[in-house]
């Protein structure tokens, strides 16, 4: 599990293409990050393109979901399917930014965290995965997942 894990999070500091802007302050209350980190809401449309990328989000790399054309979606992470009805905003920003505030052991990868990461390529040192734009977006997706 761990060499999956190793191979997985290389797979996606090797997909970050983006040059990397100060990240925005945030504070987590309880388990949720309540306040967007842009100060805006973000576009669904946007989110389940970035969700459904195998190039950006590689959410499908663990999770399946209501993406009938995307084949060979993950089976190690919750279904997105419902994501909106289980979880709040907040608690969904959370579960981007950082899972492992939630659970240490997650295999979830942090999206918004840029240091204190080990085993990352040169190149992508000090980057996170997806901007706060990016974030709010998936968010914003996710929170259309009511089924």
């Amino acid at each position: 599990m761990t060499r999956l894990v190793v191979s997985f999070l290389a797979l996606l500091w090797s997909a970050v293409a983006h040059a990397q802007e100060p990240l925005r302050p945030y504070q987590i209350v309880g388990d949720a990050i309540p306040a967007s980190l842009t100060g805006s809401k973000g576009d669904p449309v946007r989110g389940r393109s970035i969700v459904a990328n195998r190039q950006v989000g590689l959410c499908l790399l663990c999770h399946t979901g209501p993406f009938p054309e995307e084949r060979f979606q993950g089976d190690l992470a919750p279904d997105l399917r419902g994501a909106g009805a289980r979880w709040t905003e907040g608690q969904l920003r959370l579960r981007l930014v950082d899972a492992r505030k939630l659970n240490p052991d997650t295999i979830m990868p942090p999206y918004y965290v840029a240091d204190g990461l080990t085993r990352v390529a040169a190149p992508f040192r000090g980057k996170t995965l997806l901007t706060a734009e990016q974030i709010e977006d998936v968010v914003a997706y996710l929170l259309t997942l009511r089924d």
